[in-house]
C-alpha cells in the first residue's frame, strides 16, 4: 500500500463525520419523474420489458452525463481498494440461485413449497412479451405460480411494468406480495391459498419489513395488516424506502436516494415523526469517484447498505455501478465500478447473500455476487432474463 493510500485510510477512520445538509424534497424528484414519465411514453414500456421491468419499476431516471471523455472498455485498470472491477471473464462456481432458469417441473398448486428461493418472471428480450411467474423451491424444482396471473402493474400516466418486483418475495420465502391497480395480491408458497386485499391506487411497488408488508404507489408508501386487510399510510418514500434488515428494529427505516444522493433515518410514533437526513459521504473513496444518482432497491444488512446507481470514477462518469455504505456514518466503503458499455439500469440490486454477499443482477441477463471485503465477482446464472425476487434480505 502506498503511504498517500494509508495515510487517506487512517484519516477516514480518525475524523468526525462531516456536519449533514438537507437535501432535496422528495416532492421536487417525484415530480421530475412524473414529467419523465410523461415524456418517455410508449418507449419507456418497451426498455422496462427489455431490461426484465426493472426501468419503470423503479424510478426512471436519465443517465448522468460523462464527466470526462470516455475511454474504451479495454483500456480501463482496476481500480485500488475500496473501488472495484469484475473480473474480464466471469467463474460460475455454482449457486443454488443457477436452477433458476431450469425448465417447469411441477405447479405450485400440486406441489408448494417449503421455502422458496426465489421467483421469476421471464420476458423475451426479442419481443418483450413477459411470460407466467415460477417458483423455485429450496429443493431445486421450479415451479409455475398457477394460483393466479397478476397483471402489469400501471401509473397514473399509463405507463405498464412486469407484476414481479425486486420485494416481491417475503425473506423468509414463504410468502410472495404483488402490487396491482386498486389491490395488492398477497400468495401463501407453502399452501398455495390467494388473498387480494383491496387497497385504492395505481400501486406499483412492494418490499417487506421483516413479516410487515409494505406497497405503495407513485408518491405513498402503506403498511397493510395481512390478517385485517387495513393499511396505515407511512411517512416513507415509495421509490427511495430501504429494504430493512429483517432484524432491523421497526418504525426506524431508511431512506437513500436523491441529488445529490442522501441517506434519511426515519423515526415515527403515533404521535409524531422525526427525520434525520444527511449527504452520503464519499471520502474513503480514491479522489473524484461518486455516485451521482442511485437507481433500484436499496438492501440493509446490519448497518450496511447496498444499492445500484450511477457513478462516476476519476476518468469517466455516467458508469454502472454498486455501492456499499454505512448506514451509521454514512461513508460509501465500497464501490463496483461495472463501466458503461450495458444497457441502462442494468444491474439492480436484489439483496444479500447468506455469507454477506451483495447478489445483482447484470446486463444482459445475468446474476452475480459480489463479496465487496475481498473485492471477488463471480456469476451465477447466465441468460436469465426478465424480472427476480430474491429471498435475499
Amino acid at each position: 500500500m502506498r503511504e498517500e493510500d494509508l495515510h487517506r485510510l487512517l484519516t477516514v477512520a480518525t475524523e468526525d463525520v462531516r456536519p449533514t445538509h438537507p437535501a432535496a424534497t422528495g416532492w421536487e424528484r417525484a415530480r421530475r419523474v412524473r414529467r419523465a414519465r410523461r415524456a418517455a411514453g410508449a418507449t419507456a414500456l418497451a426498455v422496462a420489458l427489455l431490461t426484465g421491468g426493472t426501468a419503470l419499476a423503479l424510478r426512471p431516471a436519465d443517465r448522468p452525463s460523462p464527466a470526462t471523455t470516455a475511454t474504451p472498455q479495454e483500456s480501463r485498470t482496476p481500480h485500488p481498494v475500496p473501488v472495484q472491477t469484475p473480473p474480464a471473464e466471469l467463474a460460475y462456481p455454482g449457486h443454488p440461485l443457477g436452477r433458476l432458469g431450469d425448465p417447469l417441473g411441477a405447479t405450485l398448486s400440486d406441489r408448494p413449497v417449503r421455502r422458496a428461493l426465489a421467483l421469476h418472471q421471464p420476458v423475451d428480450p426479442g419481443t418483450g412479451v413477459a411470460g407466467r411467474i415460477r417458483v423455485l423451491g429450496d429443493d431445486g424444482v421450479v415451479r409455475d405460480l398457477d394460483v393466479v396471473t397478476p397483471g402489469p402493474t400501471r401509473d397514473a400516466g399509463g405507463n405498464e411494468a412486469v407484476p414481479l418486483k425486486s420485494g416481491s418475495l417475503s425473506p423468509d420465502g414463504r410468502t410472495a406480495a404483488f402490487a396491482q391497480t386498486d389491490e395488492v395480491i398477497v400468495v401463501d408458497l407453502t399452501t398455495a391459498a390467494v388473498r387480494r386485499h383491496p387497497l385504492k391506487g395505481y400501486l406499483e411497488h412492494v418490499l417487506w419489513a421483516g413479516d410487515r408488508l409494505l406497497v405503495g404507489d407513485d408518491d405513498t408508501t402503506y403498511e397493510l395488516d395481512r390478517a385485517t386487510g387495513a393499511a396505515r399510510k407511512l411517512p416513507l418514500s415509495p421509490w427511495n424506502a430501504v429494504t430493512p434488515d429483517p432484524a432491523a428494529p421497526p418504525n426506524v427505516p431508511l431512506e437513500l436516494g436523491g441529488t445529490p444522493p442522501n441517506l434519511t433515518r426515519i423515526r415515527w410514533t403515533d404521535d409524531e415523526t422525526s427525520r434525520s437526513f444527511g449527504e452520503v459521504d464519499f471520502r474513503a473513496l480514491p479522489p473524484g469517484h461518486r455516485v451521482d444518482e442511485f437507481y433500484g432497491r436499496g438492501w440493509q444488512r446490519g448497518n450496511r447498505v447496498a444499492r445500484a446507481g450511477w457513478i462516476t470514477t476519476d476518468t469517466m462518469g455516467g458508469l454502472e455501478g454498486v455501492a456499499l455504505l454505512n448506514a451509521d456514518t454514512r461513508i460509501v466503503t465500497h464501490l463496483l465500478d461495472l463501466g458503461r458499455d450495458r444497457w441502462k439500469g442494468c444491474c439492480e440490486v436484489l439483496g444479500w447473500d447468506s455469507d454477506g454477499a451483495v447478489l445483482l443482477r447484470h446486463n444482459p441477463g445475468g446474476l452475480l455476487r459480489w463479496q465487496p471485503e475481498t473485492g471477488e465477482v463471480t456469476g451465477v446464472t447466465r441468460n436469465l432474463f426478465g424480472a427476480v425476487s430474491l429471498a435475499a434480505g
